[in-house]
């Protein structure tokens, strides 16, 4: 039971929680070790929190799940845990997650409390609306990032939410995308929206957010503000890990029908999850070189 209940929480998926401490990075605190500790801590909340999600998410979709191919196997589509229990485990982490926010400070706990709220209004309701599902799900991600920059009292970096939303759009499409070819004519019973959706449609919006994601990171490592508050002019000099991991990206949804879990493509293939080290680095070099 004890392993059914930790494949629930799905803790594969805390990786996206690390974009909570973007902002302890791109802030120039990351030597600051108050700092640091509220970051992490923040972080370790939202995994909380986000396991909670999770479990209630496929509470909600148990039923759904059984005619997935690849979710028919999650504890709750497989009665491996009872309904019960996973009702239970959603009450505990998020009174876990919620409490632990009140005592880090009152603005994270209100961040915290919107991003119950968006993931919740996703799962009832948006997830059903074409796009808007993709696009609460890409703002779920901007609340992480406006978090971690609550959590450790530094103001948001508009440029740094920007570009947390469109890579999280183009994750999204891709998403969606490998839902519709992978379960073709049955797509519309697992997924409402995904009958709305097409492969040209899908594409359409993966190139669209690609061009915005490239666009735009462009933009922000040439901004004279960005220079100024960072402190270098070099952060250009990652432009190059991320265009070539965004085409990596469309290569593996394209040439190689992944894109299902995002998490999953990353570990598992090595050329981007080189690529995406070399740029947190890279990252991490330019910025504190000194």
């Amino acid at each position: 039971m004890f392993f059914h209940l930790i494949r629930l929480a799905r803790p594969a998926q805390w990786i996206k929680n690390s974009v909570v401490l973007a902002a302890l990075v791109f802030a120039g605190t990351i030597r600051d070790t108050a700092k640091a500790e509220l970051a992490f801590a923040a972080a370790g909340i939202f995994c909380l929190l986000s396991s909670a999600i999770y479990t209630y998410n496929d509470l909600i979709d148990r039923h759904k799940d059984k005619a997935h191919p690849l979710k028919k196997d999650r504890p709750l589509a497989s009665g491996a845990v009872s309904p019960t229990t996973a009702i239970v485990m959603v009450v505990i982490l998020l009174a876990a997650g919620l409490i632990a926010a009140y005592w880090l400070n009152q603005t994270f706990l209100l961040v915290a409390v919107g991003f119950v709220a968006v993931n919740l209004l996703y799962t009832l309701l948006l997830k059903d609306i074409v796009i808007l599902d993709a696009m609460t799900l890409a703002l779920s991600f901007v609340v992480r990032a406006y978090a971690g920059a609550a959590a450790i009292e530094v103001p948001a970096s508009k440029w740094m939410l920007i570009n947390t939303l469109l890579l999280a759009l183009f994750l999204g499409f891709g998403k969606r995308r490998h839902e519709l070819v992978l379960l073709e004519n049955d797509a519309h019973t697992h997924r409402k929206s995904l009958s709305k959706y097409s492969p040209y449609l899908l594409d359409q919006l993966i190139g669209v957010t690609t061009a915005s994601v490239v666009v735009m990171y462009m933009l922000y490592t040439f901004s004279v503000e960005v220079s100024q508050k960072l402190k270098t002019e070099n952060l250009y000099l990652t432009i190059p890990f991320v265009v070539y991991g965004i085409f990596r990206y469309l290569y593996l949804i394209h040439r190689k029908a992944e894109g299902g879990s995002p998490t999953r493509v990353m570990f598992a293939d090595k050329p981007l999850l080189a690529t995406v080290s070399l740029w947190l680095v890279a990252v991490i070099l330019i910025l504190y070189h000194g």
